[in-house]
Parts: structure tokens; C-alpha cells; sequence
């Protein structure tokens, strides 16, 4: 399990950098002099071309060496990490922040098939787990210590260390990989074929509408924040969203196997996320209760990926891996999104309160989505 680690460590560099931007948004915005919203896009293009890239490059480089790519994804993520604390003005950081998200595209999804090759029969379960809790790991841990540091040091500082993270890992897959190849994914082809199949259409649909709601609406947590308490208290509400996302994720995976309908779990996952947000604006000033529905939503915004998974896997068994990697890419797809129009209503005079009524409505419509996915696989 040596092996996987090194992968899970690359993983925890990702998540890292997926979400700690939401924390620093205040210390960036004043050192480039652009809005929250402005700043807020660097989360939007790196999720795009995170969710663009993954899907693309994993069939063109699929007769490559895994280890090589592996390589190459983390030196282009920790290249661009340097390039975003060197930044001197925001066109750059918005560059920067492209080329971050096209190699964290290529890491991810290659570090998952790569931990689910090397590891034994018995461990393939074990070792994919530990792949893909990396960047949940990355969120719990590393935004509360980055942010606690780019308070002391600066916001460059925090982005430093997930440059020296991303280092340790290069390191580490160089000197303990092996080189080998993995079975070539489908065609896009096959893949553009599949994404136009209505079935899996209804099942991305809420996916995307979560992914909205959910990561957009994290995007600019620190506003959210800042415009009711004291912004010190960021690091504490951003580390018990992560907390509540890693138990949200690992307890999913337990309820799914007793649960005989998947759809009716998914259902309700997505209405406890919807009350979890609609508290939001009621508890955020009441002392530790505020918390509550930030540990909630953490909880209920990671735990709507297994259900998605799972049922695109029983529909698909035939296309099982290729449907999951879609639907994760519409996960990015989906924050990017969000994070693009929570910007777009912020720059137009919108408040907190609209972003989160915003993203209820978002959600409401998920469910609707779901309703009918519910009733038409019940005929």
C-alpha cells in the first residue's frame, strides 16, 4: 500500500488547491484589486479545465507509461502553483490557475486507475478509497492549516505549499512506481455516445445540479461568512464543511448497500442538502449551532457522488468505468459552473442571501429531476 499512498498524497495536493482559494478570497482580491467574484473565477476556469481535460487526455494518453504521465500532470500543476504565487497581476493568476486545473485533470483520474491497478484483489477497494480520500484528506486538513498560515504569512505562502507538496509527490512517484501501462479507456467516441444516452442524461442532470449548488455556492464561503461574523472564524466553518464532507462520503458508502433503491437514497440526500443551506442565513450568527449547517451541507454535498455512481454503474454495467468518469467530470463541470454564476450575481450587486437562495432553487430543481427519474424507472 506504499504505493498508493504516494498517489494519495498527489490527491491531497489537489483538493487542496480545488478549495483553498475559497478561503483566501478576501487577501487575493485586496492584493489584485478585483472583487471577491473577480478572484472567484480562478475557481471557476481551474474546475473547467479540470473537468474538460480529465476525459480528454486520459484517451490520448493512454499508450503512455502511467508513471510518466503521472509525472508530467504534477510537474504542470506545481508549475502553474508557482505561476499563481509569482503572479503580478490577474490575467496571469487567471492563466495560472487554467494550467493548474489541466494538470490536476490529468493527475486525478489516471492516479485512480493507477491505484486500482497496482493494488491486490483483496485491497482494490481499500486502495481506491485511500486514492480518492486524498482530496477530501486535502480539504479537512490542508485549507484549515493553509489558511491559518496565509493569515501569518500570506496568501502566496499557503499556495507554496501545495507547490512543496506537489514536489514530495514527484519524488515519491519517481522513486517508488513502477513504469506500466493500464487498458486504453474507450474511444471519445464511445464516450460522446454514451453521454448523449437519455438514461445517463436524467442521472448527470442532478449531479450537475448539485455540483452547482453545492461547490458553487463553497466557492465563496468566505463571503457568506465575512458579511455576518468576524472573518477570523473562516478556518472554523471551511474545516467543519470539510469534516462534515469526509463523514458525508465514508458513511454514504455504508448506508448504499442497505438501501435496496439508490434513486430514493439520492432523493433524499439532495433534500437534507437543501435544508442544510436554507439554515444557513437562519443559525449563522447563533454560536455554535451556525455551524451546524455547514457540517450538513459538507456532509450532504460529498455524499451525492456514491449514489450517482452506484446507479450508473447498475444501469451500465457494460460501460460502468466510463459513466462513473462522466459523471465525476460533470461534478467539476457542475462547480465550475456555479462558481461562474455566483461571480456573475455578485458582480451584478447580488448579496449572500440571494447566492444562497440561489443555490436552493438550484437544488429544488434537482429534485424535481430526481422525482422524475424515480417515477419513470418505476413505471
Amino acid at each position: 500500500m506504499r504505493k498508493i499512498w504516494v498517489l494519495a498524497l498527489g490527491m491531497f495536493a489537489l483538493g487542496m488547491d480545488t478549495y483553498i482559494v475559497a478561503g483566501i478570497l478576501p487577501e487575493m482580491s485586496r492584493d489584485f484589486n478585483k472583487t471577491n467574484a473577480e478572484i472567484g473565477q480562478g475557481v471557476t476556469v481551474f474546475t473547467l479545465c479540470f473537468a474538460l481535460s480529465a476525459p480528454i487526455f486520459s484517451a490520448i494518453l493512454a499508450k503512455y507509461s502511467v508513471k510518466n504521465i503521472l509525472l508530467i500532470a504534477l510537474f504542470i500543476f506545481g508549475l502553474a502553483n508557482i505561476m499563481t504565487i509569482v503572479a503580478p497581476n490577474y490575467s496571469i493568476y487567471i492563466i495560472s490557475r487554467c494550467i493548474a486545473g489541466l494538470g490536476a485533470g490529468i493527475f486525478s483520474p489516471m492516479a485512480v486507475s493507477a491505484g486500482s491497478y497496482l493494488a491486490d484483489t483483496k485491497n482494490k477497494g481499500k486502495a481506491l478509497a485511500l486514492v480518492v480520500g486524498g482530496m477530501s484528506i486535502g480539504t479537512v486538513i490542508g485549507v484549515p492549516v493553509g489558511l491559518q498560515l496565509a493569515s501569518i504569512m500570506g496568501w502566496r505562502f499557503s499556495i507554496g505549499i501545495i507547490v512543496v507538496l506537489s514536489i514530495c509527490a514527484i519524488i515519491c512517484i519517481f522513486i517508488l512506481l513502477p513504469n506500466f501501462k493500464i487498458p486504453a479507456p474507450p474511444s471519445m467516441v464511445t464516450r460522446f455516445a454514451l453521454f448523449l444516452d437519455i438514461q445517463v442524461l436524467k442521472v448527470i442532470a442532478v449531479t450537475v445540479c448539485a455540483a452547482i449548488a453545492s461547490l458553487g455556492l463553497y466557492t465563496y464561503l468566505a463571503e457568506i461568512i465575512s458579511k455576518s461574523i468576524l472573518a477570523d472564524n473562516i478556518a472554523l466553518f471551511l474545516t467543519t464543511w470539510g469534516i462534515g464532507g469526509v463523514l458525508g462520503s465514508l458513511m454514504v458508502s455504508m448506508v448504499i448497500d442497505k438501501f435496496k433503491n439508490t434513486q430514493i437514497l439520492m432523493l433524499l440526500i439532495l433534500i437534507c442538502l437543501g435544508f442544510s443551506i436554507l439554515l444557513i442565513p437562519v443559525l449563522i450568527e447563533v454560536p455554535f449551532w451556525g455551524l451546524l449547517p455547514f457540517l450538513f451541507w459538507g456532509a450532504m454535498g460529498w455524499a451525492t457522488q456514491a449514489p450517482q455512481q452506484h446507479i450508473l454503474l447498475q444501469n451500465h454495467k457494460e460501460h460502468g468505468s466510463t459513466s462513473v468518469a462522466l459523471n465525476s467530470s460533470v461534478n467539476y463541470l457542475g462547480s465550475a459552473m456555479g462558481a461562474a454564476l455566483g461571480g456573475f450575481i455578485l458582480i451584478q450587486g447580488g448579496t449572500d442571501e440571494v447566492l444562497i437562495y440561489g443555490a436552493l432553487i438550484i437544488i429544488v430543481i434537482g429534485i424535481i429531476i430526481q422525482l422524475f427519474n424515480i417515477f419513470s424507472s418505476n413505471p
